[in-house]
């Protein structure tokens, strides 16, 4: 898929490569398929996630409500603490299925892609570090 096309379908990806789509390559076992149910890694567990989601909203929302009571300040910034550790978990989750799903498929369908897959998760675990 070129990257026209894939704008084209809304299905980009930041380091060009076509996105992992769950459909296993030509020649891997039908146990991929089996494996990964949907287009992504987090397929499987979406319920689960948007709840843990919902829940990490909550958590911000409650630090709007703090400051417009004006909550002592540590008070807050303990709870943005908390809220930032929720992110991060809810990340690392995130790579973990995304490695286990996306580039696990890629390198079982090898070439560049599995180059690709690699340099996209190891930009996006620099990301995470940066936070």
């Amino acid at each position: 898929m070129t990257t026209t096309e894939a704008a084209a379908t809304g299905t980009t990806d930041p380091s060009g490569a076509a996105p992992c789509h769950g459909a296993p390559a030509a020649d891997a076992p039908a146990a991929a398929s089996e494996q990964h149910p949907g287009p992504h890694g987090y397929s499987k567990q979406k319920d689960q996630h948007l709840k843990r989601l919902r829940r990490i909203e909550g958590q911000i929302r409650g630090l709007q409500r703090m400051v417009e009571e004006d909550v002592y300040c540590i008070d807050i910034l303990t709870q943005v603490s908390a809220s930032t550790k929720a992110l991060q978990s809810f990340a690392l989750q995130l790579l973990e299925e995304h490695l286990r799903h996306c580039v696990a498929d890629a390198a079982l369908k090898g070439g560049a892609e599995i180059d690709a897959k690699v340099a996209e998760a190891s930009a996006a675990i620099a990301r995470l570090l940066r936070t």
